[in-house]
């Protein structure tokens, strides 16, 4: 009868656990295989999948499904997209899938809760901001027009 690490290693395994997670947060709207969420933790696959249900309730696949939902539900409240455009920049391939996964964890579809969201929420953002800004930058540099004010324009 294990219970598990203990001591030293339950907070190293927390830790792997922790890069796994903050993996998924930051790439879930790309194409993400376990094995990547795996190397994130420095896990294999099969070891990942175990102590991550056993830290967080779900496996890392549902906690990535989760998590595409959760960001489509923002957008639907507050873009000015369709469906399918959302359905696509959450990191879904398929509308069906995405329409299936959203009703059954949020208990209403995409379309409905979008309708619900608009007749009771503030004027939308135009979908173009949503899309130029949305996605992180390929150099990882922040998506910002100007970081900063040109040293010649800075007043003396």
């Amino acid at each position: 009868m294990s219970a598990g690490p203990s001591g030293a290693a339950a907070v190293e395994t927390l830790v792997a656990l922790r890069h796994a997670r903050d993996f998924v947060d930051r790439h879930y709207a790309e194409p993400l295989e376990l094995a990547d969420i795996a190397a994130a933790a420095g896990y294999s696959r099969y070891h990942l999948v175990r102590a991550f249900k056993a830290a967080y309730g779900e496996t890392p696949g549902r906690y990535l499904q989760r998590r595409r939902v959760e960001r489509a539900q923002e957008l639907l409240r507050v873009a000015d997209l369709n469906v399918t455009e959302i359905c696509h920049l959450v990191g879904f391939t398929s509308l069906g899938s995405f329409s299936r996964l959203f009703s059954e964890l949020v208990g209403v579809s995409p379309s409905r809760f979008q309708r619900d969201a608009l007749a009771s929420g503030p004027r939308l953002i135009p979908g173009c901001y949503v899309l130029m800004w949305g996605r992180p930058s390929p150099t990882g540099a922040p998506n910002t027009a100007i970081a900063e004010k040109p040293a010649a324009a800075r007043p003396t």
